[in-house]
Order: C-alpha cells, then sequence, then structure tokens
C-alpha cells in the first residue's frame, strides 16, 4: 500500500538536494567554526555564508539572524531574552493570545509564575486577534507583544503590518512565531514590522535540530544561555555548520519555488475543503473565511449533527496509508482537544472530533480524491459501531 502523507506542517523530509549540500561538512569540512586554523576558517565561512543567505531571504541583515536548535528555542529565547534585557522598573508585562503554540503559551505562563504580567488574548472564530482587544490591552504598558504569523493548526493568518504599528506605538516590542510561513508565503521582516521572528529548518524540507532568531539591530535583548562567545555572544555553544548549511539552502529552494508551490498547494487544499463539503453532513472547516496558509486544511466534525471520535478517526486514517494529524505535532499524542480550535469557539467535542491535513512537495491530486474515498468508508463504519 502506497501511503500519502498529509502532515507537511508537522514535519517534512529533507529534501536530496538539501542532503547533498550537508553532506561534505559531515565528514570532509568538520572543523570547528570557532578554531582560528584553516579547518575552523573554512568552516567559519560556510556557516556566515548560510546566514547571509537566510537573512537575505528575510530581509535581514545577518548579523540580526542567531542560530537556534529550533522553533521552540527561538520562542523561548526571544521572550526570555527581552524580559532579560529590560530594566527591573521597566515595562514587564507580557501579551499573547489563546491560539499560540506552547512553545509561546508555555514561557508565557512560567513568567507569569515569576510575577510578570501575562495577557492571553481571546482569537475570533478565524484564530486571529481582533484589533480591539489588543489596543486594550496595549494601555497597560506591556514590554512584549508576541503573536504568530501562520497558525499550524488552521493555517490562520495574523495582520502583522497592522499590528505592529499598534504596538510599537505604545514602545512595546513584537515578537512573531513565522515557522510554518518561510517558504510558503513572502516573509520580510521590514514589511511585517517584527523585531524578533522564529524560524526553523524542518518545516521546510530542512534538517531537523536547527532554526533560527532574528532580533532586529537595536532591540534590547539578553541570552538566557552561558557558556560560550558563539552567535557574536547570544548563543554559546559550538555551531552546527552542516545543519546551517542545510537550513540556507532549505530556504534558497523553498523561497525559489514559492510562487508555483503556492498556487498548487493552495488548489489541492481547496479542491480537498471542496470535496469533503460536499460529501459529509456536519463538517465545519475551521478559519475558512480569513487569509491562510495554502497548504492547511482544518476540519471538524460538529458533535450535534456526527458525534464522532477524534482520535479513532486518525487512528483509522493512519491504518488506511493516511498520515494526518488533530492538530499540532507538539501535542497530538495528548487526548485533550486543540486549545485552537476551543480557542475560536468549537465545543469540546466539536474540537476533539478534528483533522488537520497539511499538504507538501509530493502531493498530488490523486491524494485528494483517494482521502475523500477512504473518509467516506472510515466514516461510514465508525456511524455504524
Amino acid at each position: 500500500m502506497d501511503r500519502i502523507y498529509l502532515d507537511y506542517a508537522a514535519t517534512t523530509p529533507v529534501d536530496r538536494r538539501v542532503l547533498e549540500a550537508m553532506q561534505p561538512y559531515f565528514t570532509g569540512i568538520f572543523g570547528n567554526a570557532s578554531s582560528v586554523h584553516a579547518a575552523g576558517r573554512e568552516a567559519k565561512a560556510a556557516l556566515e555564508e548560510a546566514r547571509a543567505t537566510i537573512a537575505r531571504s528575510i530581509g535581514a541583515q545577518p548579523a540580526e539572524l542567531v542560530f537556534t536548535s529550533g522553533g521552540t528555542e527561538s520562542d523561548n529565547a526571544a521572550i526570555a531574552g527581552v524580559l532579560h534585557a529590560a530594566p527591573a522598573d521597566g515595562l514587564r508585562g507580557i501579551v499573547t493570545a489563546a491560539a499560540e503554540h506552547h512553545a509561546v503559551l508555555s514561557p508565557c505562563e512560567e513568567y507569569g509564575r515569576s510575577g510578570h504580567p501575562v495577557f492571553v488574548l481571546p482569537v475570533n472564530r478565524y484564530g486571529v486577534v481582533e484589533h480591539e482587544s489588543l489596543h486594550s490591552v496595549l494601555k497597560r504598558n506591556p514590554l512584549l507583544v508576541s503573536l504568530m504569523y501562520g497558525n499550524n493548526e488552521v493555517g490562520a493568518l495574523t495582520p502583522l503590518r497592522e499590528i505592529a504599528a499598534q504596538v510599537h506605538a505604545t514602545g512595546a516590542l513584537l515578537h512573531s512565531d513565522a515557522v510554518q510561513c518561510l517558504g510558503k508565503i513572502p516573509v520580510d521582516v521590514n514589511e511585517l514590522g517584527v523585531d524578533l521572528m522564529s524560524l526553523t529548518a524542518h518545516k521546510l524540507y530542512g534538517p531537523k535540530g536547527i532554526g533560527a532568531l532574528y532580533i532586529r539591530n537595536g532591540t534590547p535583548w539578553s541570552p538566557f544561555l552561558f557558556g560560550g562567545g558563539q552567535e557574536r555572544g547570544r548563543r554559546p555553544g559550538t555551531e552546527n555548520v552542516a545543519l546551517a548549511v542545510g537550513f540556507a539552502r532549505a530556504v534558497e529552494l523553498g523561497v525559489g519555488a514559492m510562487p508555483e508551490d503556492r498556487l498548487r498547494l493552495s488548489s489541492m487544499r481547496d479542491e480537498l475543503e471542496k470535496r469533503v463539503k460536499e460529501e459529509f453532513v456536519g463538517v465545519l472547516v475551521n478559519s475558512t473565511s480569513a487569509e491562510r496558509l495554502p497548504n492547511i486544511l482544518n476540519v471538524s466534525f460538529d458533535s450535534s449533527q456526527m458525534p464522532m471520535q477524534g482520535e479513532m478517526l486518525i487512528v483509522n486514517l493512519d491504518l488506511a496509508g493516511i498520515s494526518a494529524s488533530s492538530g499540532s505535532a507538539c501535542t497530538s499524542g495528548s487526548v485533550q482537544p486543540s486549545h485552537v480550535l476551543t480557542a475560536m469557539g468549537r465545543d469540546t467535542a466539536t474540537a476533539a472530533a478534528s483533522v488537520r491535513f497539511s499538504f507538501g512537495r509530493m502531493n498530488t491530486e490523486e491524494d485528494v480524491k483517494r482521502v475523500v474515498v477512504v473518509l467516506k468508508d472510515i466514516i461510514a463504519r465508525m456511524k455504524t459501531n
């Protein structure tokens, strides 16, 4: 049985061309980028070239980019770094939203226990913060606002350009988790107006274990890890040159193919959305009216019309050769319904009966047809049991 992978928002396979770019740095060019001898200088040159490539893709300066172990570390570093740099008597509040990834919500919660005021804003039925609620909380003079650019579960896009003007008018800083966006939609830190931005490689056919944090020049920020002078003193530890090279190559390929990929992915997403709504009663498409990422479709089965055990639906899809998810890969092992969907107003039973299909390079229109056929069979069997 040929499997269909529809969980690209969780992770992607490493592109063959990315792997080829990385291979020399595991063996032949293996020097420590902090060493002053020839082997170290060669590694350092590759590291800085990778940094420049990634920075260029988002409109940043190379010195504004810090390599990390991935999106979660970047999110934590953004929040911790801003708080640590703040004067003791300065603005210390943090603003985020109920539909954020736990890599933002959890550190905010932790700092809340340490006495920092934390404001978690509601989202509308599309998964986006309303301007009015943000405007209201900005009157409390927070230090940092952290709102993701593209939601990892429903794909909704936050209007960062408009929000940045609101945030900066109060003197606060703006951080955005954009790990789902790079290579799928244009990402330019200057157009978006962000002060900090989190990125990762494994969402765009790069290696796992490496990400980056963009920190705009002049942004008050202090490191929260210590032990070495790497990354201009902002992130200690021996740099992983091979992964950085792979990250840069993945960005190069992803941004280069973005216009065509965006059209193809959104076409498959829209076709599956259309077919699912036609075939099944009680299907709710989450965030359908908002601006959204081209590759994510999240659907729920209305508990009042079609009671459904969401976990069993995912298991049955897997048994039929289709890899999908119930939401974030970081929480998919949990029996709790998606916090994103409940924040959007879905009742607990409906939120628990949800599936996220996320498309990628290897998917075809034939995959869409097969998913619909398989879903019809699974749902028919589940309704009779």
